[in-house]
């Protein structure tokens, strides 16, 4: 586990492990949020410590548990489940659809005051969710019905819940990931496999 994603609003930590979760903290003048955290380490504690205290923990995926509950039951703050029709109108943040049917509930986040968006499955940076050349994709299973209301937002910076985020020219691979998704689906299939055989055939080497 290590940090990654720091900026002046907050920081991530990130499990380096196939899936790469990824967990963040985003600094308000409120407080601090977690958005779909892991449990810490101690050094990433001890980074969570300096920026302040805990407002409120957010998950953003309906099946996307992850240490949510537990860290809210540690910090005495509530868990906010967006996607449930919990508004958390204390946050400074907005809520934007992304999935929403029997299977899949999520929600992102957008932070207007900072232009980050947070997104739990819908984008990542994970070989997983990418054709070659990309920096930022869709995930595969909503490459043929991409979330539109993401199409309205230009972050500065994009985070996400696998992978380490984009901190630089985040609107433009935004665009290009929303605007292509269903034409690269081949491409980001096949750039999948091949990581997935690559990285098989690295674990069975002495």
């Amino acid at each position: 586990m290590r940090v990654v994603d720091e900026f002046d609003g907050g920081l991530g930590w990130i499990c380096d492990e196939r899936l790469a979760r990824t967990s963040h903290a985003l600094r308000t003048d409120d407080g601090v949020w977690l958005v779909d955290p892991v449990e810490p380490c101690d050094t990433v504690s001890q980074a969570l410590a300096a920026l302040g205290p805990v407002r409120g923990v957010v998950q953003l995926l309906d099946r996307h548990g992850r240490d949510a509950q537990t860290l809210a039951t540690r910090y005495r703050v509530p868990l906010h489940t967006p996607y449930a029709r919990d508004t958390v109108s204390q946050a400074p943040f907005e809520w934007v659809r992304v999935a929403r049917s029997r299977w899949w509930r999520e929600v992102a986040l957008w932070w207007p005051a900072r232009r980050v968006l947070v997104c739990a499955d819908a984008l990542g940076t994970l070989g997983f969710f990418l054709a070659r050349g990309e920096r930022i994709g869709v995930r595969p299973l909503l490459r043929l019905t991409p979330p539109r209301g993401l199409r309205a937002y230009a972050p500065d910076r994009i985070l996400v819940g696998h992978g380490e985020g984009v901190h630089e020219g985040a609107a433009a691979a935004l665009a290009v990931a929303l605007s292509t998704s269903r034409r690269r689906l081949p491409a980001a299939l096949a750039h999948g496999m091949r990581r997935a055989v690559r990285a098989r055939r690295a674990t069975r080497q002495p």
